[in-house]
């Protein structure tokens, strides 16, 4: 006798391959039904025989897709219907929240062969992408994750691209941004008035050829953009450095690969593994003496180092050979930029080319910053590759919003027993990031669902971050700074009290209304008190 069971699946579901998974899974075992993408998640009803059904529950649970992370599974018995085919149909939107949307991956390494294979079609194509790799977070605009509620919906698939979407057997099947030259997004070189100079791979090799002369060039990557220049060139980090009103800070440095960075850090296998890992951030690693420009990263015994993130990186490095610095495409203190205009306006006085798409960006994101710890990676700024996924906390209660700090702003809200934190929205300095904090929680608000019903601040009185709260129309409660960095480290490592916490943090507004430097911090279920 035939069953029927309905499966949700909530977490990181939408944006990896599970309809495609979960089809040819179903096909394999005769059963009938079908998979759909909601607000709430992946939902599959199945029927057939009871063995069948059960070995795709047993598919699902212990071998999902690579880039999945299924939060919490539940099934159900329904009536069954009779049904004999297995389709993927149209998403739906219900009050339930569940989905997650993904991070931005970078190239999986079937993507990397085609884009340097002379016989694939999209060879030197710089937007390849996949079921497994691709733009995601930069892209969506709404969930459940469709094409129609991401930028690409400005794009209409070719027939080749079409005929790819609906295959079963291939890797695009049903890969939400997928695109090829014909139909896809391109590139378009230009000077800094906007003028053209060329379009598609002619464009990305003059763009070359200008960082090989010296040159500086704004490039519109995946969360934003960004300034390239050789690394080796004193005279345009110079330049770069003066132009972003950059001070002494050391900029990051990428390069084509494993193999160029050993020439100038020492890597061991934890720091090359982060490197590698589909996040790509930037990593601290331990600098040689080498020959980068002495203004890269003056003073520091470290580097920070990346390696390409998308497949227009790739085409960079690849055809540059050097290491280039790479830093966010802004003005000090402001947000990263996504839109063209706005770059060639604050830009031009820096850079002499923009390389350019024309795919929308949805949100800014910089590059993300991690370090090796005691053989384990270590966050430093979380953004590209990593955000918004959502941080496990026992106990948290729905509706929570939390506005951080003043400085290397984020923004969190909290939903079913978990966290979900913004991308890195930068010190709060100016008009403009002050603006990137309000779009940040409409963002947040709006792809998980629902109003937050509790705004939680720094106890600070004139922080932004506490002006802004004061504006949400919600009951607030004020948190001292170094406490929220105890209770923070006790939520990230899953710890309950008692605990005594030390934070190192520099100043911050005390419940005395002096001003607390490093603190020792006691906590237990009743509360906190400082201890010294």
């Amino acid at each position: 006798m035939d069953v029927r069971r309905r499966i949700i699946l909530r977490g990181a579901v939408q944006g990896v391959g599970f309809r495609p998974f979960v089809y040819r899974h179903a096909r394999e075992l005769g059963l009938g039904g079908w998979v759909l993408n909601s607000t709430e998640g992946v939902m599959i009803e199945a029927e057939g025989e009871a063995s069948g059904v059960s070995a795709l529950v047993d598919a699902v649970r212990r071998s999902p897709p690579p880039n999945a992370r299924i939060g919490r599974i539940s099934v159900e018995e329904v009536a069954p219907r009779g049904e004999a085919a297995f389709s993927i149909r149209r998403s739906e939107i219900v009050e339930a929240r569940g989905a997650e949307v993904l991070p931005d991956l970078a190239p999986c390494a079937a993507c990397l062969a085609e884009l340097f294979d002379p016989t694939s079609r999209r060879f030197r194509y710089p937007f390849i992408n996949c079921t497994q790799c691709g733009p995601r977070y930069s892209i969506v605009e709404s969930t459940p994750y469709d094409r129609s509620r991401t930028t690409m919906r400005c794009f209409t698939m070719c027939p080749a691209c079409q005929a790819e979407y609906d295959e079963p057997s291939d890797r695009r099947f049903h890969a939400e941004p997928n695109a090829c030259l014909a139909c896809g997004p391109r590139l378009t070189l230009r000077d800094n008035t906007g003028g053209t100079i060329a379009h598609d791979d002619q464009a990305l090799k003059a763009a070359v050829a200008a960082l090989l002369r010296g040159g500086i060039v704004a490039v519109k990557g995946v969360g934003g953009f960004h300034l390239l220049a050789p690394a080796h060139d004193e005279d345009a980090i110079s330049r770069m450095r003066l132009g972003k009103r950059r001070g002494g800070k050391p900029f990051a440095v990428m390069f084509p690969d494993l193999a160029a960075i050993r020439l100038h850090c020492h890597l061991d296998a934890a720091t090359e593994a982060l490197l590698s890992g589909r996040e790509r951030p930037i990593v601290l690693a331990r600098r040689k003496a080498d020959t980068l420009a002495p203004s890269v990263a003056t003073g520091s015994h470290r580097l920070g180092v990346l390696l390409p993130y998308s497949p227009l990186h790739h085409l960079l490095m690849a055809d540059l050979d050097i290491p280039a610095v790479a830093t966010s495409g802004n003005v000090a203190d402001e947000p990263i930029i996504i839109d063209d205009a706005m770059a060639f306006q604050r830009l031009a006085g820096i850079a002499d080319l923009f390389l350019v798409h024309d795919r929308p960006i949805v949100r800014s994101l910089d590059d993300s910053v991690a370090q090796i710890v005691c053989d384990r990676p270590q966050l430093l700024r979380r953004a590209r590759g990593y955000a918004p996924g959502p941080l496990a906390v026992s106990g948290a209660r729905d509706g929570i919003l939390a506005l951080g700090g003043h400085l290397k702003a984020t923004v969190a809200l909290t939903a079913a027993g978990s966290v979900t934190v913004s991308q890195h929205l930068g010190d709060l300095e100016t008009p403009a990031a002050r603006d990137g904090l309000r779009r940040a929680i409409t963002d947040l608000v709006a792809l998980q669902g629902g109003q937050p019903r509790l705004a939680v601040r720094d106890l600070h009185p004139d922080y932004a971050s506490t002006r802004v709260a004061e504006t949400t129309g919600r009951p607030m409660v004020a948190v001292q700074h170094h406490v929220a960095h105890v209770a923070a480290c006790l939520g990230e490592h899953g710890l309950a009290p008692p605990a005594l916490g030390i934070a190192w943090d520099g100043t911050g507004y005390g419940s005395d209304g002096t001003i607390w430097g490093g603190e020792f911090i006691h906590v237990d279920k009743s509360g906190w008190r400082r201890v010294a």
